[in-house]
């Protein structure tokens, strides 16, 4: 006759119950922290561990429907090492994401405009930034705005800077540093990121 492990069903349940529980503090403290803030969110969105919000006065955060935000380190077998997070660094800063977006551990920060269009999914760790930063220092320029077309896959520790444009349906791989725009329907990679074939 086979032995039935009682323990294991029961652990089993115990942590199905406790990450179902998760999910709903999860979702009603960011979604309050999001209202506080006044960031514009969409329906359905996903939250694992909590999303860290920087809006300036009269800046403006759009988040589309069906968002996933992962910021916990168990929430991405990968591992991320920071959580997720929306800066805009001025007053006429903006960060737009459309529908059923992705992210683990991506910090997004604008001090001009970045959009992401609709099913983008951003590897653990990856960086969207639209400026070098350094402000005070010459050499850092003017912040340029960030576009990235609908289904675009970026892959862990991708960082993407200030000016670039990333086609439709491309694929960018890990570890890749985009400092230039990449054409639709391609996969680049590289430090520079260079297209390396057609999809």
């Amino acid at each position: 006759m086979k032995e039935i492990d009682v323990n294991g069903y029961i652990f089993k349940y115990i942590n199905q119950g406790n990450l179902i529980l998760q999910k709903y503090f999860y979702y009603t403290f960011n979604v309050l922290r999001l209202l506080f803030k006044k960031v514009s969110f969409g329906k359905k969105c996903i939250f694992l561990g909590t999303i860290l919000i920087k809006r300036s006065p009269l800046s403006f955060i759009e988040i589309g429907d069906y968002c996933d935000f992962r910021s916990k380190q168990s929430a991405n077998l990968i591992g991320i090492n920071r959580k997720c997070s929306l800066s805009t660094m001025n007053s006429s800063a903006s960060i737009i994401i459309g529908n059923k977006c992705g992210f683990s551990g991506t910090v997004v920060a604008a001090f001009s405009k970045i959009e992401l269009g609709n099913n983008i999914k951003c590897g653990a760790n990856s960086l969207i930034t639209d400026s070098n930063w350094h402000l005070d220092d010459p050499r850092s320029g003017q912040s340029k705005p960030i576009i990235i077309h609908d289904n675009v896959w970026l892959g862990v520790n991708v960082i993407v800077l200030k000016g670039v444009s990333i086609g439709e349906n491309s694929v960018i791989g890990a570890n890749s540093v985009v400092t230039k725009s990449i054409p639709p329907n391609t996969v680049a990679a590289g430090n520079p990121c260079k297209v390396i074939k057609q999809l």
